[in-house]
């Protein structure tokens, strides 16, 4: 369990860090002169394509993941079942963690207030797949055996 667990918390803390590089990048940009108007047709159709791509995304992904979780408790092999709930749950951050990067770096790009909206709301879904050894094991029950 604890190699699960190193595993999804690189993962997790990751996303943060390429969160962070991604600000770094949409400030270069910014800088560079380029952006995207968000009253264009061009950033009307990204903003909503990033709205609904983020808030389909986090509970569709999170209410999966819960349901994956939960057939994984039948697996009679702990190994497998470590191995199936890492994989799920490197799919999930991974998902709310592009979320969080799109909504970062077009906030600096298009320069629109509800872009960093979504990227916060990214960031609270993020902060549902954060890993912990109780939560593997409760969703898991590993120690109910």
């Amino acid at each position: 369990m604890k190699k699960t667990l190193r595993n999804l918390t690189l993962a997790y803390y990751a996303n943060y860090v390429a969160a962070a590089l991604t600000a770094f990048a949409g400030f270069y940009i910014l800088r560079s002169g380029y952006r995207i108007d968000p009253q264009s047709e061009a950033g009307i159709t990204i903003s909503s394509v990033l709205i609904i791509l983020i808030i389909g995304s986090v509970p569709l992904t999170l209410g999966m993941f819960h349901r994956y979780s939960k057939k994984l408790v039948n697996l009679e092999n702990i190994e497998t079942r470590l191995s199936k709930y890492q994989t799920a749950g490197l799919i999930r951050i991974v998902i709310m963690g592009f979320g969080l990067m799109l909504g970062v770096l077009f906030f600096y790009v298009m320069g629109s207030q509800s872009m960093i909206f979504c990227a916060g709301i990214a960031a609270i879904g993020l902060f549902f797949c954060k890993p912990s050894q109780a939560k593997i094991s409760s969703e898991l029950q590993i120690d109910e055996e």
